[in-house]
C-alpha cells in the first residue's frame, strides 16, 4: 500500500505543470522585485515586522479540491534550502490569504486551512533573513491547486509536506521576488 501511495505520489509530481491561466500575485510584493523590509524575520539578527504578504490567485483548474501555499529560498546557505511558509488545506472557494495571514496559531487564516512547520521549528510564516552582505536572496511564492485536502502529521517536516503537497498537486503558479540585507559594519575601535 505504502509503495502504491509513493508511486502516485511521485506520478504527480511528475506531471504536475503551470497551468495556463492559473496566476498568483501581491499587492504587497511585485513579482520580479524586491521584498519590502516589514517582511524580514524579527530574530537571528533581522529585525523586520515579521509579518506575511497579501496572496491573489485566480485560473485555477475546475477540479481543484483545497489550495496550498508555500514561499522557499533556495538560495539558503543550508544545503537544501529554506521554507519560510507552508498552508495547506485552503479551501477551493477561496482564492486569497490576507497581509498577515501567516500569524502563528492560524488565527488569520481561512477556515479549514492549517499552517504547516517550516524551517524555523514553526507554524506559520517566517520572514526573509538572509545572512548579511550575501546577494539578495530569491524568493518563491507558489499556490498549487489540490487534487483532494492533504493529510500530514501536525509535526511533520517541511520536506514532507513539500512531497505530500507536489505529489497530490493539478498545477501551480508561482511568482520570484528578492531580498538582501546590506553586510554588517563593523564597530569602529578607539
Amino acid at each position: 500500500m505504502k509503495q502504491t501511495l509513493l508511486a502516485a505520489a511521485l506520478l504527480g509530481a511528475a506531471t504536475l505543470t503551470q497551468a495556463t491561466g492559473f496566476t498568483l500575485s501581491s499587492p504587497d510584493i511585485k513579482a520580479g522585485g524586491m521584498i519590502p523590509a516589514s517582511f524580514e524575520f524579527n530574530g537571528f539578527g533581522c529585525a523586520g515586522d515579521n509579518k506575511s504578504p497579501a496572496l491573489k490567485w485566480s485560473g485555477a483548474p475546475k477540479d481543484t479540491k483545497a489550495f496550498a501555499v508555500t514561499v522557499y529560498d533556495p538560495d539558503a546557505p543550508s544545503g537544501s534550502g529554506w521554507w519560510h511558509w507552508m498552508v495547506i488545506n485552503i479551501p477551493a472557494d477561496v482564492s486569497e490569504l490576507a497581509a498577515n495571514a501567516g500569524a502563528v496559531g492560524g488565527a488569520n487564516l481561512p477556515t479549514g486551512a492549517s499552517h504547516a512547520r517550516i524551517d524555523y521549528g514553526v507554524a506559520g510564516w517566517g520572514g526573509t533573513c538572509p545572512p548579511a552582505g550575501d546577494k539578495p536572496h530569491r524568493y518563491i511564492f507558489t499556490v498549487y491547486a489540490l487534487k483532494d485536502k492533504l493529510e500530514v502529521p501536525a509535526d511533520a517536516t517541511a520536506a514532507l509536506t513539500g512531497f505530500m503537497i507536489n505529489g497530490n498537486s493539478l498545477a501551480k503558479a508561482s511568482f520570484t521576488a528578492k531580498y538582501g540585507r546590506p553586510k554588517a559594519k563593523l564597530a569602529a575601535t578607539p
